[in-house]
This record gives structure tokens, C-alpha cells and sequence, in this order.
């Protein structure tokens, strides 16, 4: 009895030290392209690799086109940055095919004075993406970045 619960004991252990991450591994992401359309950056580890590509400031909204070199896709990074911030916008980022086809747009509401937050991703190495702010109000006029 006693040589079995060593024996049980040696294969809990190397089944737990063999979950241990290995210095210096990356986990890879969640999905790739076309694949991450509507997925969350931070949910599939997209974000962990994402640069900003284009930017605009409208009013003190700032839209960053984060992108994913790993997850071949992007997203709005929305910035609130308006004091005080009164009206209400959205962010929006844009998909186009090569011949200037708008094929998708995934939005996401600017939170309040100073909050950040991001829209779901769109994907595919082989397309064009924009993002923009637009107010709910005609007050100021719709903004767009130029496209990646």
C-alpha cells in the first residue's frame, strides 16, 4: 500500500511540474485573421502584442487603431480625454476590401470623462481598416483616421 502512494504521489507531481510554463515561452494567441472577427482582444492575449497604427482626436475622444501583428487583426481603443464631457459618442472601427467596399464596423460607446475602453476585433491581413468617432449629437462632425 505504502509503494502505491509514493508512486501515486511521484505522478502528481510531474503532472503539475509539467504545466509549469518553461522561461522565455509564449503562449500563442487565441485566433488569427479572419478568425478573430468579433472576439476580444484581451480574451484571446491579442492585445499583448498591439501596436497603434492611426489615431484620431476628436474633441477630446481619441480613437487608436490598435493592431496585432500575432492575431492579424485590430480594434478601437477609445480615450476619453474631454472635460467635461458632455455628449455622448461612439468609436468605430472600419473593414474594407481593395477596392474600398466597407465589408465590416464593430462600434463601442466612449465611457466617461477620462475612461478608456475598445471595441471587439476585426481581421485578415488583407484588407484596410479605419477608425472613427462619431457624437450622437450633430454638434460635432464624424471623424475618421486614414486607412491601414
Amino acid at each position: 500500500m505504502r509503494k502505491m502512494s509514493k508512486l501515486a504521489l511521484i505522478s502528481v507531481a510531474a503532472t503539475a511540474f509539467s504545466m509549469l510554463p518553461l522561461a522565455g515561452t509564449s503562449y500563442a494567441a487565441g485566433c488569427s485573421g479572419a478568425g478573430c472577427d468579433n472576439k476580444g482582444p484581451k480574451a484571446t492575449a491579442c492585445d499583448s502584442s498591439a501596436t497603434t497604427e492611426r489615431s484620431i482626436n476628436n474633441n477630446g475622444r481619441v480613437a487608436e487603431l490598435r493592431w496585432s501583428t500575432e492575431c492579424v487583426a485590430g480594434w478601437v481603443r477609445i480615450k476619453n480625454n474631454a472635460s467635461p464631457s458632455v455628449y455622448d459618442s461612439t468609436a468605430t472601427i472600419e473593414k474594407y476590401n481593395g477596392d474600398g467596399k466597407l465589408l465590416k464596423a464593430l462600434s463601442v460607446r466612449t465611457p466617461g470623462e477620462g475612461g478608456t475602453d475598445w471595441s471587439n476585433m476585426l481581421g485578415g491581413g488583407t484588407y484596410y481598416y479605419r477608425v472613427c468617432v462619431r457624437f450622437d449629437s450633430d454638434l460635432y462632425p464624424l471623424l475618421c483616421s486614414s486607412k491601414f
